[in-house]
């Protein structure tokens, strides 16, 4: 057993698993706080690095490409603060960040765990329900559906559609970008219908544009993930729609077609109820049609 106790949090190894629990000073990003304890299978983990400097180092614990949905859905973009998987250790506790590492280390020498990319989700990824406000509205998750349900100043376009429900076994994939507080973020749902629309965040029904808080809109990595979690794995959907067929099968272009035309309706009745503007209409319109060609 090798355990380390600080305020960021605590680490506990016991041989087969690293215990991850968030500290609960004040110091600690809500986001970790919120996520809370994570279980981390041997089997997902690649390597660990001790990083110690002249105040504070830090413990980095490396995760195999595809073991978690978390890392996947969020892309390496979630900011180092807010990172589960990283842990700050005060320099007196130094020898024991060190002594936590080189244990896991032997241990991922002596069960030879390979570092090659997974082929499954090795960590569950965030309990569900969960339940997310954000800056344009509340997105939820149940496990089988996402329910968005736009807030007061979401896009008139967004408002005048509804609450959005998304059956999971429409979905492709999550795309999430955070909010930086210098740059908007969003949360995007791709679907068969919309993966090649080109709507910006503000105004695609399909996607959380993150403008606000950027520490409140960070827990839509949680829906990002818990989503991702219950998608097919990347390692057996790639290549699925990272580039579209030159030439469909007939069945799938009269699909297309059948997309196109309802996404046209939709946008002609939010014109003539006066919802969109003749700019708004004429500029959305031609990203629409641009997404199909």
């Amino acid at each position: 057993m090798a355990e380390i106790i600080q305020r960021d949090g605590t680490w506990v190894f016991d041989g087969s698993t690293v215990r991850i629990t968030p500290g609960l000073h004040r110091s600690v990003p809500l986001f970790r706080q919120t996520y809370g304890e994570i279980t981390v299978p041997l089997e997902a983990v690649s390597g660990i690095v001790h990083e110690p400097e002249r105040k504070r180092g830090r413990l980095r614990l490396r995760l195999r490409q595809g073991a978690d949905p978390l890392l996947q859905a969020t892309g390496g973009r979630l900011p180092d603060a807010a990172d589960p998987y990283r842990l700050t250790v005060d320099l007196d506790r130094s020898g024991v960040a060190e002594y936590v590492a080189e244990e896991i280390r032997r241990a991922l020498l002596l069960d030879q765990v390979p570092k090659e990319p997974a082929r499954a989700y090795l960590l569950a990824g965030p309990p569900v329900p969960v339940s997310v406000r954000s800056s344009d509205g509340t997105v939820s998750f149940d496990g089988a559906q996402v329910r968005i349900d736009w807030a007061d100043t979401s896009h008139r376009v967004k408002r005048a559609t509804g609450p959005r429900i998304i059956a999971v076994d429409d979905l492709l994939q999550v795309a999430w970008l955070p909010n930086s507080g210098y740059e908007d973020g969003f949360l995007r749902f791709v679907t068969r219908d919309t993966v090649f629309s080109e709507l910006p965040p503000e105004k695609d029904p399909f996607a959380l544009d993150l403008w606000g808080s950027a520490r409140r809109d960070l827990l839509t990595a949680l829906v990002a993930a818990a989503v991702t979690a219950r998608l097919p794995h990347p390692s057996l959907r790639a290549g699925e729609f990272t580039a579209r067929p030159t030439q469909a099968p007939a069945s799938a272009r009269a699909d297309h077609h059948d997309v196109l035309l309802r996404r046209l309706r939709e946008l002609g009745e939010l014109h003539r109820d006066g919802v969109l503007t003749d700019e708004e209409f004429a500029m959305t319109k031609a990203a629409v049609l641009k997404g199909f060609s």
